[in-house]
């Protein structure tokens, strides 16, 4: 199993008081050199985090791949066409979120998400969904043409029973052998952490994990370094 660290709690970090450190370039080469698959940044449209000086010297520094989480804003396409990215992840964006609410809703938006993947794809940028684990929503991933899929594992992780929690994790079972059938490559990620991750990784549909808040905040206490080795030691065990 692959591991994708987003960095954009770095720039969190940053901004909340205005200064130019950390630097979350800094900390996709320390999460690189640490081992992981690909470094992960959402740029987004109110750039309350990463900006894209961050994501320009980022790709331009990293030796493995790079992901681009974006929603399909007419200007953020326009700036990841121009960027190139190994990868694009459309997400969904409300600007009163604290983080990614849900999957993107393919049958609300099937038109305006199937518009940005063309342009994406016409420019050789492998695309990913960010969608719920649902086998509608798979089917129309399907139709659109993306190269991969990400499933929201955000219910999951925030589940405040036992009962709920197993109920998530079948409909994400289910829907990574699901999704992986119809020839998808399966990743998983949000609010995954060092201890609900370990069931995730039992999944073996799911060929990659892209995890940031959990892996950022251990960091403040371990070093960035350390902490991103744990976590490829848990899903790699």
């Amino acid at each position: 199993m692959k591991l994708g660290v987003n960095v954009d709690h770095v720039a969190t970090l940053r901004e909340a008081r205005g200064t130019v450190y950390p630097d979350p370039v800094v900390g996709a080469l320390l999460a690189e050199y640490a081992g992981c698959n690909s470094i992960v940044m959402h740029l987004r449209e109110d750039r309350r985090h990463i900006k894209e000086r961050d994501i320009i010297f980022t790709k331009k520094a990293l030796e493995i791949p790079f992901n681009l989480e974006m929603s399909v804003n007419k200007s953020i396409v326009d700036f990841a066409l121009k960027l190139l990215p190994d990868y694009a992840t459309l997400v969904p964006e409300k600007r009163q979120e604290l983080t990614t609410e849900g999957g993107v809703d393919l049958k609300e938006n099937y038109l305006k998400v199937s518009r940005a993947v063309g342009r994406l794809k016409s420019k050789g940028i492998k695309v990913s969904l960010f969608i719920d684990p649902l086998k509608r929503q798979i089917d129309l991933a399907k139709r659109i043409g993306v190269d991969s899929i990400e499933l929201n594992t955000g219910g999951f992780s925030e589940s405040k029973t036992e009962r709920g929690k197993k109920n998530l994790y079948l409909k994400i079972k289910q829907a990574a052998k699901y999704a992986k059938d119809k020839g998808f490559f399966v990743a998983a990620g949000h609010g995954l952490d060092y201890v609900n991750v370990k069931d995730i990784v039992k999944i073996r549909a799911i060929e990659e994990l892209n995890i940031g808040h959990s892996i950022i905040s251990r960091s403040v206490f371990l070093g960035l370094v350390t902490a991103v080795e744990e976590m490829i030691t848990l899903i790699k065990s």
